[in-house]
């Protein structure tokens, strides 16, 4: 696969990589509508588009990463909806057989997101939960019976909040990978902010990069709102 990434696009780090080795693995037919949020240079959508899936979207809150998503898949010969906006805004009304995230998940100094700039990239509030939780609130009713939700994720955010949210929405919940490593650049700079927050131990300077799955049951227990 050829990528690149424009200048102030979030390029692909390891727990992209670790995303899209999962959606590798994940059952893809023609046919599958693919939703990948947060996108940035479009890895997880060219992923699915390299796999033979004709229905791929791509979104992003930056103007020059949806540029950067049209040119990957021009540069790889594979067809990719590029849409700007926040989450699910710009596809209402829309469901999907899988649904990828690797969303902002760095703790900052406020819970409000930055507005522009590459920081929109991973800054995630107070306790790096602010669009994870809405991620979570709103992905179910856009799931088909059947549809996979999948997103990375760190243990210094707390695991078992996710899983509970997921699975009050009627999802079936695994971890299909989990690795365990120092922390990246990104935390490393909130050392202080994380230990102050209580999200990380003094002196602990490693964490858990996961991917968390949530599946709709094929038989929909799930209440649509779509």
């Amino acid at each position: 696969m050829r990528l690149v990434t424009l200048p102030g696009v979030f390029a692909p780090i390891s727990d992209s990589h670790m995303l899209a080795d999962v959606l590798r693995q994940e059952t893809l037919r023609p046919g599958s509508r693919v939703l990948d949020l947060c996108t940035g240079s479009g890895l997880l959508a060219l992923t699915a588009a390299h796999r033979g899936v004709r229905d791929v979207t791509a979104v992003d809150v930056s103007r020059r990463s949806v540029l950067t998503v049209r040119l990957n898949a021009r540069l790889n010969g594979v067809r990719v909806r590029a849409l700007r906006g926040s989450l699910f805004e710009p596809v209402p009304g829309e469901a999907f057989d899988v649904i990828t995230c690797n969303p902002p998940y760095v703790p900052a100094e406020t819970d409000e997101l930055p507005r522009r700039g590459p920081q929109r990239a991973w800054d995630a509030g107070r306790d790096g939960r602010v669009v994870l939780d809405r991620l979570l609130a709103e992905a179910p009713a856009h799931l088909r019976p059947g549809g996979r939700l999948l997103i990375t994720h760190s243990s210094l955010l707390g695991i078992e909040p996710t899983r509970r949210a997921l699975t009050a929405a009627g999802l079936e919940v695994d971890i299909p990978v989990r690795r365990r490593g120092p922390l990246g650049p990104l935390m490393s700079a909130r050392v202080e902010h994380l230990e102050r927050e209580g999200l990380l131990r003094p002196g602990q300077r490693e964490e858990e990069v996961l991917v968390i799955r949530g599946r709709r049951p094929a038989a929909d227990r799930v209440a649509s709102r779509v």
